[in-house]
């Protein structure tokens, strides 16, 4: 999770009493205002050549002490002095001074509406993905962030240009969605230029239908005339187009108006024309391929091909398009790291009977060379995919011959198969990899030994660090030390994702991640959440602890409770075949739901095989697309509730967990089971037995006796890890 944020205040907070749209937060749903002072309330004045958001300006009350500008310029060097303020203010205050910018859209904005005049566009769309429709991406498709300022990994922009408008420099309005993971990091980000979509809030309009009011409202005010929302055809799947072209003539239906709204593609990303005068764009990496051996993935190459293979057959085809970069790594047992915390690279695959056609621009080792030889994969320039494409007919053994593309295929990918027969379905690749073989398995519960050991290490230091010994370290210094635990370990790979590093009220920002130059001092009196993951060439391990290290609240140690309870719950769930991650999403929830609380984020997501952090099909959660894709032994699933109060403190504990048979049968359906992987302990401190049952209890002893058990021996017996593991560990 490569998404920083900073502990700005809302932009929002000058627009109070402005209307928002569907009952959104956000300015009013009125033409926005362009200009350098634009968005600024009465009797505010921007400093000078500042491009600070009008939220950060507003901040009252600012500290200006020669200590804090001296702890705000601090970077990641630990600082051992003993903590004494320099004034009456804590040193650990998240108030800061303007030193920290946002960035200001509007020349941005401006610049983007020139290039949609060009190319006869009212509305254009500014996706989050990439061609490939990953989650994570390249910073050099990191489109959305550039033209928005907003960095979390999901979301749409949405900027429209005002037909009527005849002024020199053109107008309009901009629009970012995103979910509830990211409400409040949005709220933070964006500048005055923005309004904010809150995906799934009552009353909220999708940004698919918003982009289409607006382009209806356009249609009527200029006599009915054909209003074009542009969209790079790369950067949506072909099913979101068709579904995007549904809603317009729904919307048009229900509005019973005779506007003229098309969906059109545009092909030269226009993000990518204007980004050159602002910043240098950023290039695409193409780094050294990795082959990873079958003594991490248990199943060789030409296995998985006939694995493939005897699907495509029930579909009555021998040939399929691969577009998703990890279904790619995982067929070919190959890595790369052209996207940070994702050990994949870019590419495309082909399979036509025995052929397979590979499409990298990466370089590789002899050994893997070998490989591609003695496996008739034919390697191609990544470009070539577009030629391949639009010459499938003469490829396939049968004219009447379908090819499979999938669900994910981008609107490109189509507009490039001419007329040749396709069939969209879900990958049968996707289904594939989520099923961990003996091998896979063996190797997960290696890696998180590693990183129990390492998070033990960490968490005994950083306690020792600001309590015992009474020294500074920041979010990010603290991250970066954890880095250096976990490089301890062997086959560690890096990460996988940012590591979300928070203190206090930052732990309340559900995806927040640290700066360098620009985080808070770790408050030792507040909450301190820590959410944090690795590459082993074993697996991917995705860990989050809250933690307290002096004393917490009674509010604080009742909802980490809660939370902690309905993790438990999941975890010990038995149930029967053919259950979803839908079904079972309120176990998790439901003692948080019994005091009123809840959280926006789903409770679990799968895991990759030294692969993505987040992979699918399968999740934990309330979005509906879960029905169709039940849990199945040999999953990894994390188990993640939360809690997060705004402005205070924020509670998830995560641990990743293994789908294993039961001998439990009901008529000819198994039951199937949770086994937790993870071997961190939880916080005492904030746990209330009070509130816990006998076998809840039991649970937590019963874990806490094994990470003692399979770890203590591997600390030495008189570092502050082993007395810390001991301590944590021991019976409540």
């Amino acid at each position: 999770m490569s998404n920083k944020v900073t502990t700005k205040p809302s932009m929002f907070s000058l627009n109070a009493g402005a209307p928002s749209i569907s009952g959104g937060v956000g300015p009013s749903s009125s033409a926005i205002p362009s200009g350098p002072n634009a968005g600024f309330a009465r009797g505010q004045r921007p400093c000078s050549n500042c491009t600070c958001s009008p939220g950060l300006l507003s901040r009252k009350n600012r500290r200006t002490s020669l200590f804090l500008k001296q702890y705000s310029r601090r970077s990641s060097s630990f600082n051992t002095s003993p903590r004494k303020s320099l004034s009456s203010e804590s040193i650990y205050s998240s108030d800061t001074i303007c030193n920290t910018k946002n960035v200001n859209t509007t020349k941005r904005l401006e610049k983007l509406r020139y290039k949609m005049k060009e190319n006869d566009v009212a509305v254009y769309i500014v996706p989050s993905e990439d061609e490939h429709q990953s989650e994570y991406v390249s910073l050099a498709d990191q489109r959305r962030s550039f033209i928005s300022g907003f960095t979390g990994s999901a979301g749409v922009a949405i900027i429209t240009r005002d037909l009527l408008n005849f002024n020199e420099i053109p107008e309009g309005k901009s629009a970012l969605s995103t979910d509830g993971r990211y409400f409040n990091q949005a709220s933070q980000e964006l500048d005055y230029n923005w309004i904010l979509l809150k995906q799934g809030a009552k009353g909220e309009p999708t940004w698919q239908e918003w982009a289409i009011n607006e382009a209806i409202e356009q249609s009527l005010g200029s006599g009915k005339k054909l209003v074009k929302i542009g969209i790079d055809p790369k950067l949506i799947s072909y099913k979101g187009v068709l579904a995007f072209e549904q809603q317009i003539r729904k919307s048009i239906e229900q509005e019973g108006s005779e506007a003229k709204v098309e969906l059109v593609p545009v092909k030269t990303n226009l993000v990518d024309q204007i980004w050159g005068e602002f910043e240098d764009v950023p290039k695409r990496p193409s780094f050294e391929l990795i082959n990873l051996k079958e003594e991490y993935t248990g199943e060789s190459f030409q296995s998985k091909l006939k694995r493939l293979q005897e699907e495509l057959s029930k579909s009555h085809t021998s040939s399929i398009l691969i577009s998703a970069l990890d279904e790619v790594a995982w067929l070919l047992n190959l890595r790369g790291s052209d996207i940070q915390y994702n050990p994949v690279f870019y590419s495309y695959l082909v399979i036509n009977n025995s052929e397979v056609k590979l499409f990298a621009n990466n370089n590789y080792s002899p050994e893997i060379k070998k490989f591609f030889q003695e496996s008739n994969i034919k390697v191609y320039p990544y470009e070539e995919i577009w030629k391949e494409l639009s010459e499938t007919t003469t490829i396939l053994k049968d004219a009447k011959e379908t090819i499979l593309i999938p669900e994910t295929a981008s609107w490109e990918i189509v507009r490039n198969l001419n007329n040749c027969k396709f069939k969209q379905v879900h990958s049968p690749i996707d289904f594939f990899k989520s099923v961990k073989n003996k091998v896979e398995i063996k190797n997960f519960e290696n890696a998180q030994f590693k990183d129990g050991i390492s998070l033990a290490k960490y968490f005994a230091w950083l306690e020792k660090t600001l309590v015992k010994d009474e020294q500074l370290i920041d979010e990010y210094s603290a991250a970066e030390k954890l880095i250096e635990f976990r490089n301890e370990q062997p086959n560690y790979q890096g990460n996988s994702f940012e590591t979300i590093s928070s203190t206090g009220a930052n732990a309340a920002v559900i995806h927040y991640s640290p700066e360098k130059d620009n985080c808070q001092m770790i408050d030792p009196s507040k909450i301190y959440l820590c959410d944090s993951g690795s590459q082993f060439y074993e697996g991917t391990t995705d860990i989050t602890r809250t933690m307290h290290f002096t004393t917490p609240s009674q509010e604080e140690i009742d909802n980490y409770t809660y939370v902690l309870k309905g993790n438990l719950a999941l975890e010990q769930l038995t149930f029967p075949e053919g259950t979803d991650g839908y079904m079972i999403d309120v176990i998790a929830r439901q003692f948080l739901w019994s005091k009123g609380l809840d959280y926006r984020h789903g409770t679990g997501h799968g895991v990759g095989a030294y692969l993505n952090v987040h992979e699918g099909p399968i999740g934990i959660g309330g979005r509906t697309t879960l029905l169709n894709y039940p849990l199945k032994a040999g999953n990894i699933v994390t188990n993640e509730p939360g809690y997060y109060e705004d402005g205070k403190y924020g509670i998830r504990i995560e641990n990743d967990m293994l789908v294993e048979p039961t001998n439990l049968k009901f008529g000819d359906k198994g039951f199937l089971k949770f086994r937790n992987l993870t071997l961190v302990p939880y916080c005492k401190k904030l746990i209330n037995a009070k509130l816990l049952t006998p076998e809840e209890k039991k649970s937590i002893n019963d874990y806490h006796k094994k990470i003692w058990s399979l770890l203590n021996g591997d600390l030495d017996k008189s570092s502050c890890e082993h007395a810390w593991l001991k301590r944590e560990t021991s019976p409540l």
